[in-house]
This record gives C-alpha cells, sequence and structure tokens, in this order.
C-alpha cells in the first residue's frame, strides 16, 4: 500500500535538469498577497474609515529603479472596502515603516511625533560631533553625570527598601494609628474653631440676615403700621379739639344762662335764699341748719352785698355786715329793687351769708 501523503518525488537516473525548458516572466510581475493593513488611513474618495488590522487580497510588486542601502521597496495595490476605489502604499526600510502613495491618507498617530522628536534630535547631534571632537566630548559628559545620576537614585530608592523592610507589622500599624490620631485631632480643632465663628440665635452677637422679598414685606408693613399710628393720632386730637369745644360752648350758655337768671330774677331770689325759714327758726343750734336753708335753691344767683366799711377793728365790720343784710332783708319783704349801680358792687360768695347766719345764732 502506498503512502497517502508522499512527501517525496522519484527522478530517474537519466533526469537531467538543464533540458528542462525555462518560461520567461516580466520583471514588474505582481504577485497575489493577502496581508493586513498596518495603520489607520482613509480613503480620499468615499472618505470612509479603515483601521489598522484590516484584512486585504493585495497585489504586491517591486518598485522599479528604488531601492535603500541594496533593500528593494515594495508595492501594494489593495481596493477600499466601501467604495472599491484602488489604494497604493510602499514600504519605508529607511523608518521600518509604511508609506501611502495613492488614494487615501494616513491618520494622525499622536506618538509618531514623539518618536520623530527623538529620531530629529539624535540626528542633530550626530551632525554636531561629525565635525566637532569638544562637542562631542561635552555630549558624553552630560551622558556620563546623567548616568550617575540615575545610578545615585537607584542606589537611594534600594536603601529605601531595606530600611522599609525592616519595618515589621505592628510598628507599621503604631505608626498608621498615630497618623489617624493626629489627623483626628486636627479634624476636632479646627470643627471648634469653626464653632466659635459661627454666631447661633441665642448668643450675644446673633444678626438675623433679610433676604430682599422679606425685607421689603418688614418695610412696607412698617409704613403700614406708622401710617395707621398717625391716623389714630389725627382722630384722638380731633376728639380732644372737639371735646374741648363743646366744653367751651356749655361753659358759655351755662354762664350766659346764669346771668339771664340773675337779671331776671334780682334781688328777690337771693332775698328768698337769705331768708331764714320757719323750721331753721325752730330748730337752732343744730348742724343740719344751714343745709335746710341752702336746700330751696333753684338756682345759682348773685348775691348784692353792700361792701365793707373800712375800720380798724373787727367790731366795726360785724355792724356793718349786718345793717346791709338787714337792708337787703327789708327791701326784698317790701318788693323793691336793690340798686347797685351806685358805690355798692355785686360779689360772688358765701362770706356775707354765714356771716349773717352767725349774728342770729348769736342773738
Amino acid at each position: 500500500m502506498g503512502e497517502r501523503k508522499v512527501l517525496n518525488k522519484y527522478y530517474p537516473p537519466d533526469f537531467d535538469p538543464s533540458k528542462i525548458p525555462r518560461r520567461r516572466q516580466p520583471k514588474n510581475q505582481q504577485i497575489k498577497v493577502r496581508m493586513m493593513l498596518p495603520m489607520s488611513i482613509r480613503c480620499n474618495t468615499c472618505g470612509n474609515y479603515i483601521y489598522k488590522g484590516t484584512k486585504f487580497n493585495s497585489r504586491k510588486e517591486d518598485v522599479v529603479g528604488e531601492t535603500y542601502l541594496g533593500i528593494q521597496i515594495l508595492r501594494f495595490y489593495f481596493k477600499c472596502s466601501r467604495c472599491s476605489a484602488e489604494l497604493t502604499m510602499k514600504t519605508d526600510p529607511q523608518n521600518s515603516d509604511y508609506v501611502m502613495e495613492t488614494g487615501a491618507t494616513r491618520n494622525f498617530e499622536p506618538w509618531r511625533a514623539a518618536d520623530e522628536a527623538v529620531d530629529d534630535a539624535k540626528k542633530k547631534r550626530e551632525t554636531e560631533e561629525l565635525g566637532d571632537a569638544m562637542k562631542a566630548l561635552e555630549n558624553r559628559t552630560m551622558d556620563s553625570k546623567q548616568e550617575m545620576d540615575i545610578l545615585a537614585a537607584l542606589d537611594e530608592m534600594k536603601s529605601m527598601r531595606a530600611r522599609h523592610a525592616t519595618v515589621g507589622t505592628t510598628e507599621m500599624l503604631e505608626a498608621l494609628k498615630r497618623t489617624a490620631e493626629s489627623k483626628d485631632k486636627q479634624l476636632e480643632e479646627e470643627d471648634e474653631a469653626l464653632l466659635r465663628t459661627v454666631v447661633f440665635q441665642n448668643s450675644s452677637n446673633f444678626v438675623r440676615r433679610l433676604a430682599d422679598d422679606e425685607l421689603e414685606d418688614d418695610l412696607d408693613e412698617e409704613e403700614e403700621e406708622e401710617d395707621l399710628q398717625h391716623q389714630e393720632r389725627k382722630r384722638r386730637k380731633g376728639e380732644s379739639a372737639a371735646k374741648n369745644e363743646n366744653n367751651v360752648a356749655n361753659s358759655s350758655a351755662v354762664s350766659e344762662r346764669s346771668q339771664e337768671n340773675g337779671q331776671e330774677k334780682g334781688p328777690s331770689d337771693a332775698s328768698k335764699i337769705l331768708e331764714p325759714s320757719s323750721e331753721s327758726q325752730s330748730v337752732k343750734g343744730k348742724a343740719n341748719e344751714p343745709k335746710a336753708a341752702f336746700g330751696i335753691r333753684p338756682n345759682p344767683v348773685k348775691f348784692a352785698v353792700k361792701p365793707k366799711a373800712k375800720a380798724t377793728g373787727n367790731a366795726p365790720q360785724e355792724n356793718g355786715d349786718r345793717s346791709s343784710a338787714e337792708a337787703l332783708d327789708s327791701q326784698s319783704k317790701n318788693g323793691e329793687k336793690v340798686d347797685t349801680s351806685g358805690d355798692a358792687n355785686p360779689t360772688l360768695g358765701l362770706s356775707s351769708l354765714c356771716s349773717a347766719y352767725d349774728t342770729s345764732d348769736s342773738e
């Protein structure tokens, strides 16, 4: 039984490979290759974005007349996944990268800018050191100094790690506890300081801050209260003025009425008042005798009394009063009017009555 998968082929002993005819192939022959896109691009025809890693069936060919240090540059043909427009790119052996040739543009990649800056700095340094030995020496000294700084930093980190390695778990927990306590204490102090600055409602320095709306409402209420108080004061003043006017009118009316009554009745009323009644004469010596005499007074009247005679002693003055009272009584009994237009002047008072009743009691 023969082998299922033959790896070796039979060559007869008279086989001559030079006798095999060779076919002529063109120099720029294209080869079909399946590849993945090495970068993100955007199609210029339809604007479609084609991302890195997309698989394509492409055609590969050699770029005639373009090499880099003996390395042949290759060209790849592939189509857009949306509009099927033909896109081409080439290899870049100098930068170990690819370059878009036609049909699309490469998207911006920020890391490429940093790499390009580093490459530009290296090229600039090489060109400077190419013709200047002192510049090359300076660059080497700077590099050595930088390396020494890096080594010193590494040594410091190693020593720090060695110190931390000697620290036990208990010591670490205690250190964490101390830091936590210090933080709590600091927070408490800050809270106490904040509470001291805060002014509460029951404190003496409390000032209530009113909003604009509340302030306007309070001002309106105060203005209304002031208007009401002003109106109340005006009303009270008006009432007091009216009362004063009424009192003045009443007093003037009473005085006019009393004057009219005094002029109409004359001294006859006074004689009636001055004349003691029979009941009062029978009950002499009692305390209610003057009350009985004044109880019959119908209206207030004026008493016409002669002026007292000037004398050096009290006795003649009393005799003059008695004579004037007796004259008034006799005139009133006879119905004669008392003439007061002369030397006698009318006076108001009860001194003459009291003196007359005193004389009657003494008799």
